[in-house]
């Protein structure tokens, strides 16, 4: 009998032979950025809400074509499930130049979503679903998201002050209209939390868009986030850490 040790060899080189061949040849060229800032205020045990901006661009920190600006209202159902409803304004440019006009899609979104957490021994699974109403320049839309993450604290057993954290995520997108499956994003990275009112994260996104015909896109991106809490109360809990958005 083979030793599994040889076999789980045998197998990461060929994962990793498959990652390096997707990103080095099936990638649209030069990494990305993808730059958020989020404001969370935590009005008690129980109500919080948001506001965040975002700026993204295809090369790295040049050719800007996309910002965003959302915010939302958030409720805890129960410790380990919360629910919200949010909204924003989205809007792409020309992919050549930084901001060039005219833009290629503006669009104004209303979403509902529901978190669940599981809490393990040193990590947190986070299961994250989300009904997007799209009203775009090209027509309205409707998107079906379901986001599973996991958050690793390494220097205390919890996400508390002063903490480094790793942090993984795999989003799928879906619609009912034209492609079913459209996109699906892979984020792997880490954060330092340096108190219950501020965070800091970065790392890397695979993102996939997938177009009728047989046709797809990738696109490799750095994503550098940085998270402030506020909160009205001592009481107020301290903010969970995970993949933005």
């Amino acid at each position: 009998m083979v030793p599994l040790h040889i076999n789980l060899k045998k197998a990461l080189i060929i994962i990793g032979a498959f990652l390096y061949s997707t990103i080095l040849f099936t990638q649209t060229p030069g990494l990305g950025t993808w730059n958020v800032l989020t404001g969370r205020f935590n009005y008690n045990s129980k109500w919080h809400g948001f506001v965040e901006l975002q700026l993204r661009s295809q090369q790295t920190y040049d050719h800007f074509n996309y910002h965003e600006v959302k915010g939302g209202i958030g409720y805890m159902i129960t410790p380990s499930l919360s629910a919200l409803v949010g909204t924003g304004r989205y809007v792409t440019y020309q992919v050549n130049d930084n901001f060039k006009s005219p833009f290629l899609v503006s669009e104004n979104r209303i979403w509902q979503q529901l978190i669940y957490n599981q809490n393990f021994s040193g990590f947190r699974i986070e299961h994250r679903l989300r009904a997007e109403q799209r009203y775009t320049s090209s027509g309205y839309r409707n998107r079906f998201r379901y986001r599973l993450s996991a958050v690793i604290p390494l220097n205390k057993k919890t996400i508390t002050n002063k903490t480094i954290f790793l942090n993984t995520s795999n989003e799928f997108h879906f619609n009912n209209e034209n492609v079913f499956y459209e996109q699906n994003r892979f984020y792997l990275g880490g954060g330092y939390n340096f108190s219950n009112k501020l965070s800091l994260q970065m790392g890397w996104i695979y993102r996939s868009d997938f177009f009728s015909q047989n046709r797809a896109q990738y696109k490799n991106f750095l994503q550098t986030s940085l998270q402030f809490t506020f909160s009205k109360s001592k009481s107020a809990p301290i903010r969970n850490i995970g993949s933005v958005d």
